[in-house]
């Protein structure tokens, strides 16, 4: 079905592996196109309450975008393809309404890391490097690196990573707050399991309402807190909602349908 990415699910959990192992795992149009269909279906389908994200081999998550896809192209071209990257994959992938678990194994860099970035959790195994190199060939990061990274890690330390184009180790990334946790190569995708467990316990109508507020609050405009409390009111009127809070009465253990 897709030449560049694998996807399949097991239980509840939908495992999306970008396979590009000769090319470091490399974005270039076609697999940022697999990508968003492949979370597109995952999100639609309502046995899947988590998404994990990796790369093939222990070398690279992603170690960036193709770059003779774009080395002649013209500044209207160039913010095309920034504003279609991220439209159709990075912004998509922090609205999704299914959380996804980036499993960072080796290298995330440029378009790698803006992928890991645009994931609601990151998961480092302590070989991984990050950083966002673009500056080094006469550009910027166009897929929301300069933002969610100054979100995630602040402004000075963004500013270091960008206008270095250095890359940081995983216990740093962590310490940044780049990550949530760091593991051994071999507990990566176990220590994203874990996680995703650990998710697929509580209510999905909830969660996708917790992803709506907590964007909300980086979004220019908006008022974060009144769509949290939108989104808060919206849970009144779910059977998550009801079956929730019966279970907590009835001390039993929810079970939820989403």
């Amino acid at each position: 079905m897709y030449n560049n990415i694998i996807s399949e699910q097991k239980g509840q959990i939908n495992y999306i592996t970008i396979n590009r192992p000769k090319q470091m795992n490399a974005l270039n149009k076609e697999t940022i196109e697999e990508l968003h269909q492949a979370m597109k279906s995952a999100d639609e389908n309502s046995e899947i309450g988590v998404i994990i994200l990796t790369g093939s081999g222990e070398k690279a998550f992603v170690a960036g975008a193709d770059i003779k896809e774009f080395a002649d192209f013209s500044i209207s071209q160039g913010g095309e393809l920034a504003m279609n990257g991220q439209k159709i994959l990075f912004s998509f992938m922090e609205n999704l309404s299914t959380p996804i678990i980036a499993a960072v194994n080796g290298f995330a860099l440029g378009g790698g890391l803006e992928l890991a970035m645009a994931s609601h959790i990151r998961v480092a195994s302590s070989n991984a490097r990050m950083g966002l190199p673009e500056v080094s060939l006469g550009v910027i990061p166009g897929y929301g690196g300069t933002q969610r990274l100054t979100q995630l890690v602040g402004k000075g330390k963004a500013n270091e990573m960008v206008f270095t184009a250095g890359m940081i180790k995983a216990d740093d990334a962590l310490s940044w707050g780049l990550v949530n946790y760091v593991v051994e190569p071999e507990e990566l995708i176990a220590k994203a399991e874990d996680i995703a467990g650990r998710i697929l316990k509580n209510s999905a109508s909830a969660i996708s309402s917790a992803i709506r507020a907590i964007n909300a609050n980086f979004e220019d405009g908006v008022n974060g807190f009144e769509v949290e409390i939108e989104e808060f009111g919206k849970c009144f009127g779910t059977a998550d909602f009801k079956e929730g809070t019966t279970a907590f009465m009835e001390k039993r253990k929810a079970n939820f349908r989403g």
